[in-house]
């Protein structure tokens, strides 16, 4: 007995006896965000002193009954590298660490594609070449291993560790943040603002919105809770695909013919279960802001015409989550691409439009660089060219043209619909006359119709008419999945998709 309860006292001091340590997001070479406070956070011993030093400042925090621990220092300008020194029972030390801009690029397998590419058939433009230049000492790589949890972790579950962005680094990376980060701080320099950049990879192929969003807010608002009743149809639906993978591996076995089919890992459509292991681990740590490019995996039609709900309020969950008021968010609005008509494109690309309406928020239209028969855009330079334009006037304050022609009102007119748009100095079209306008009278019904841009007007008009409908009252613009649109600005930045036609009144 009285071995025993040796045993049990020894495991007990083993259980309350813990080194000091950080969570995986902190390493050598990271950044950290210049202009706000410096958190730094771990754990360690209950009760343990915890002391860390950074560059000349220096703060003392205790653990408390758990064995958590959090401090912060000053805010510091732009700068580094500096040492980070953590002090308890032991000492942890990372190098190399600079002040300045961190952003959180997430979404689904556009956002996540690397420089390298996904494989042979599916690459970037210019690959080698883009790889092979992808020397920025100053900008700082971070790219997380997925995963999918229950409830908020405190870390991730695997990091690559910080690294400078090199060939070796980059090309693994996701090219739409690296050419973002690329881009945006070229032009800083130019502007004499020299400004490390942070860019963090938490990104999943395939995945929903409401995989990305806490449970926190899927579960308090009413209109997100259809996500949970097609989560529920989803998993009954993976019983007959466990069957059918029986079945093809069967088929295959006797050489006979099987379909090739695609269908995603049920973890990582879990409600929150994206959020939980790839994004909380994050919301401690200050950024700068985010950059998001996700909904192709939102576009089936019995779900789709939730994505107007869903998009403001993933904004909305992660702006009151990392609780540094209304942070940059800046996104990618769906390519152009075939899909199938079990899908609506269209209406998904509305949707992210009308998230515009949340304040400091910004959209790259990429509906010119679609690839009708590859969901992944080889063009991957001109979605962060875009996403950095955006930075460069909302966050950086640069007087530029940063968006294309967004729709404003539109109002029918002796039987023509009157189109106007903000962005629209230089309205313009390319390849010829204007294309991808429709529009429809009181029956809703959309017919492709003929438009032109109204000159001798404000320039910023568009006139829509189709003689088959006398007396329109809808316009809509690139609503099909791949549509034939050519409307540009003066920045030769395209316009968005849109429809005048309030949805949620459609019979």
């Amino acid at each position: 007995m009285k071995f025993r309860l040796t045993l049990c006292l020894f495991a007990a001091t083993l259980t309350t006896q813990a080194e000091v340590s950080l969570p995986k997001i902190f390493s050598s070479h990271m950044v950290l965000q210049r202009d706000m406070p410096i958190h730094i956070w771990g754990s360690a011993t209950p009760g343990e002193s915890i002391t860390a030093t950074f560059h000349d400042l220096t703060n003392t925090a205790t653990t408390d009954a758990t064995g958590r621990w959090s401090l912060y220092l000053p805010p510091q300008p732009a700068g580094g590298p500096y040492t980070l020194t953590v002090r308890g029972s032991n000492t942890i030390t990372y190098d190399d660490i600079l002040l300045g801009d961190l952003w959180f690029a997430s979404g689904q397998s556009n956002m996540e594609m690397p420089l390298s590419g996904f494989d042979p058939h599916t690459q970037i433009q210019n690959a080698e070449k883009e790889i092979a230049a992808a020397s920025y000492p100053n900008i700082r790589l971070l790219r997380i291993e997925k995963d999918s949890a229950d409830y908020p972790a405190e870390d991730v579950k695997a990091t690559t560790g910080w690294s400078p962005c090199t060939p070796e680094s980059a090309k693994t990376f996701s090219a739409v943040a690296y050419f973002f980060g690329r881009d945006l701080q070229k032009a800083l320099a130019d502007k004499q603002q020299h400004i490390p950049i942070g860019l963090i990879d938490s990104t999943w192929g395939g995945t929903l919105a409401e995989a990305w969003t806490s449970l926190d807010t899927l579960g308090s608002n009413a209109s997100l809770l259809p996500v949970f009743a097609a989560r529920a149809e989803k998993m009954n639906h993976e019983t007959t695909e466990i069957r059918q993978d029986a079945l093809d591996k069967a088929n295959r076995e006797q050489g006979k013919p099987v379909a090739i089919r695609w269908h995603p890992d049920p973890d990582s459509w879990r409600p929150a279960g994206l959020y939980n292991a790839m994004v909380a681990p994050f919301t401690p740590l200050p950024i700068k802001g985010v950059i998001w490019y996700q909904g192709e995996a939102n576009s089936v039609l019995n779900t789709v015409d939730l994505y107007d709900k869903l998009l403001p309020a993933l904004i909305q969950d992660w702006r009151q989550h990392w609780a540094q008021g209304n942070f940059p968010f800046l996104y990618v609005q769906i390519s152009a691409y075939a899909s199938t008509p079990q899908e609506n494109w269209g209406e998904l690309r509305d949707a992210q439009r009308k998230a515009l309406s949340l304040v400091n928020t910004g959209m790259a239209v990429t509906i010119d660089i679609g690839n009708e028969y590859d969901v992944h855009p080889a063009n991957k330079q001109t979605v962060g060219e875009r996403l950095s334009l955006l930075a460069r006037r909302l966050v950086y304050n640069e007087d530029l043209a940063a968006s294309g022609p967004l729709f404003r009102l539109a109002y029918p007119d002796k039987g023509a619909m009157h189109v106007w748009f903000d962005n629209a100095a230089g309205l313009h079209t390319k390849n010829g006359a204007l294309e991808g306008f429709e529009v429809a009278g009181s029956d809703r019904v959309f017919l492709r119709a003929n438009a032109h841009i109204d000159h001798e007007a404000s320039g910023d008009t568009v006139i829509v008419a189709s003689p088959a409908i006398p007396n329109p009252q809808y316009v809509r613009y690139a609503w099909p999945n791949f549509p034939q649109a050519n409307l540009y600005n003066g920045a030769n930045l395209p316009a968005s998709t849109f429809t005048s036609l309030q949805l949620s009144a459609q019979p």
